[in-house]
């Protein structure tokens, strides 16, 4: 029978990136259920901790239809922690913004996070911290560029 840890050896940097992200998702599921919130929720509050954020942007970094995003920022509309204000540049579409619940809750949620996915990094040397944090700050600017290419009728990178 092939164990867990043999299948992360053989598949090497990919499996290890699909064991992270389950763990990240385990993450987020604790932190949410701390602040009696879903998992999307806390996703949706920690995305906008760093400001308001269009519905188009937030669909693609959510990676949700546009009908699932209407009815999660509805719904957490509902609960007073985010609120649709009108974007300046173009009438037609709105912006997603934190109220002051929102804000702290969100605040909290993304410290608590943060928290313990530095806590589950503990042991590792500030080094290998260093590396993994450019590694993946690399992959996510690729996959950026590449969406904004596709978007836009370039083809993507790759």
């Amino acid at each position: 029978m092939t164990t867990t840890s043999e299948v992360t050896e053989e598949l090497g940097f990919a499996a290890a990136l699909v064991r992270m992200s389950h763990l990240v998702q385990h993450v987020f599921a604790d932190v949410s259920r701390d602040h009696d919130i879903t998992p999307q929720q806390t996703q949706l509050l920690c995305i906008l901790v760093g400001g308001p954020v269009g519905m188009t942007e937030l669909s693609r970094l959510l990676h949700l239809e546009r009908s699932s995003l209407t009815g999660l920022v509805d719904r957490v509309e509902r609960r007073g922690l985010v609120s649709r204000v009108r974007d300046g540049r173009d009438r037609r579409a709105c912006r997603v913004t934190l109220t002051d619940e929102g804000s702290r809750l969100a605040i909290e949620s993304h410290r608590d996070v943060t928290g313990r996915l530095d806590t589950l990094a503990g042991e590792l040397p500030d080094a290998d911290r260093e590396r993994l944090a450019s590694a993946v700050t690399r992959l996510l600017a690729q996959h950026d560029t590449a969406w904004i290419s596709h978007s836009f009728g370039e083809p993507p990178l790759g």
